[in-house]
């Protein structure tokens, strides 16, 4: 049986580096969709692993006239990197665009979920952030952030810093466990 694995990439640096992702997929069995915020689309290299990649941005019509997802009935979900904007969203329900709908729906439809947030310090010491991450934890997403997941918010301005250890490893071993 064919794991299937959706990814949502979000506006954010380690967005550039997602064919690491896509390649330890690939090589782990999963079957695998790509979806992009559109403020990851500027951050795509659609070239080496990606080249080949269908990436979903929005709702397309299909010349038979359906709108058939492009990977139906994933078993894991991983949304990375994730925005502070994106997860904000995610926990109070905004669906304003395909990858949004997406998520929201796939969690509501109890699909492992692995969230792996990219965010400044400043930004995750925000009173609303701190509670979009209780929210999505209370609702049985998996939210890497913090020392347990050994996944810090970096200080603002070194974000680029951080993108080379950004646990693209970790988030899809995570996703292999939830989906068992």
């Amino acid at each position: 049986m064919t794991r299937r694995l959706l990814i949502i990439a979000c506006g954010a640096g380690p967005t550039s580096d997602l064919g690491k992702l896509v390649t330890m997929a690939h090589d782990g069995g999963w079957e695998f969709g790509v979806t992009a915020t559109p403020a990851a689309v500027p951050f795509l290299d659609r070239t080496g692993p990606l080249s080949a990649a269908d990436i979903r941005t929005d709702y397309e019509m299909r010349a038979s006239g359906s709108r058939k997802r492009s990977l139906s009935d994933p078993a894991a979900l991983i949304i990375a990197p994730a925005t502070f904007n994106t997860l904000n969203k995610l926990a109070t329900g905004i669906a304003d665009n395909y990858a949004m709908t997406s998520a929201a729906e796939l969690i509501g439809r109890g699909v492992p979920t692995v969230v792996v947030p990219f965010v400044n310090a400043a930004l995750a010491a925000r009173a609303p952030f701190r509670r979009s991450v209780d929210a999505l934890r209370d609702e049985g997403v998996y939210v890497m952030l913090g020392a347990p997941y050994a996944w810090e918010p970096h200080e603002p301005g070194t974000g680029h810093t951080r993108q080379a250890v950004f646990p693209w490893f970790a988030a899809l071993e995570a996703a292999t466990r939830l989906a068992r």
